[in-house]
């Protein structure tokens, strides 16, 4: 199913990278908020799967429902508005195809829970990941306007932090094969390298500089749970903390989008 999935996309991106880009935006400001929404697609993405699994193996239920029929919402309405706003028939067309993975992805998020929905719940994840990956890129280059990219940089944290929670409770639900334990590295080492390059920036203001403070310890001290992810045991914790930092790190997002007005 992953296979099936990776393969029609990549013919999609090349089909899309092939025919370029060409400019219609009036201004950097618009520019930029289409990325930090653009790029909120990435961090919902991986938040629907983290529910569906934490919902499956009944834990934080009540908050894990709610959360998923929100973030389903939310993903359709942020689809419409990027639909509605981008005028590029490239990223239209990688629009198009976003658009049937989150078809399936809300389909298989409505299915009773087992271990082969739980699974390909994650591929489709997957896949809507890269798609919204592409989209802000595509963004990103067409802006050439180096500031954007700390938004972006920002915008990323966001899914990371929910990347981190999927991955342990795949683990916990019996997915234990090497990518999930590698993936789960790869996003804690993404995220660490990220936080230290958001924090070295030098145009970040002092109500900024504080909220990445608070990130940062708290970092410091769940990251280690995290990356102990063949241990397990604690679920909860890793379910409130990550929420925790991505709600922060959607506040300081829009804070960068203020700052790069």
């Amino acid at each position: 199913m992953r296979q099936k999935w990776m393969k029609k996309f990549s013919i999609v991106v090349a089909t899309a990278v092939t025919m370029g880009v060409s400019s219609v935006y009036a201004n950097t400001t618009d520019m930029i908020k289409l990325i930090n929404i653009a790029g909120k697609q990435r961090m919902l993405s991986q938040r629907i799967a983290k529910d569906y699994l934490y919902i499956g193996e009944k834990v934080a239920v009540s908050k894990a429902k709610r959360q998923m029929k929100s973030s389903i919402a939310e993903m359709i309405k942020i689809h419409k508005n990027l639909v509605n706003s981008i005028n590029d028939p490239e990223i239209k067309n990688l629009l198009a195809f976003v658009q049937l993975s989150m078809e399936d992805f809300k389909a298989t998020a409505s299915k009773s829970y087992n271990l082969d929905n739980a699974q390909l719940i994650i591929d489709l994840s997957e896949s809507m990941l890269e798609g919204s990956q592409y989209v802000v890129e595509s963004l990103k280059n067409k802006s050439k306007v180096k500031e954007s990219s700390i938004v972006g940089k920002a915008g990323k944290q966001r899914m990371l932090a929910q990347r981190i929670a999927k991955y342990y409770i795949a683990y916990q639900a019996g997915i234990t094969d090497k990518n999930t334990v590698d993936q789960m590295k790869k996003a804690v080492k993404l995220f660490d390298n990220a936080q230290k390059a958001l924090m070295a920036n030098q145009k970040n203001t002092p109500e900024i500089n504080r909220k990445l403070n608070e990130i940062n310890r708290l970092w410091k001290i769940v990251y280690k749970f995290y990356l102990n992810i063949k241990k397990g045991g604690l679920p909860l914790i890793v379910f409130n903390s990550t929420d925790d930092i991505t709600k922060k790190m959607n506040q300081i997002t829009a804070l960068y989008v203020q700052l790069y007005k």
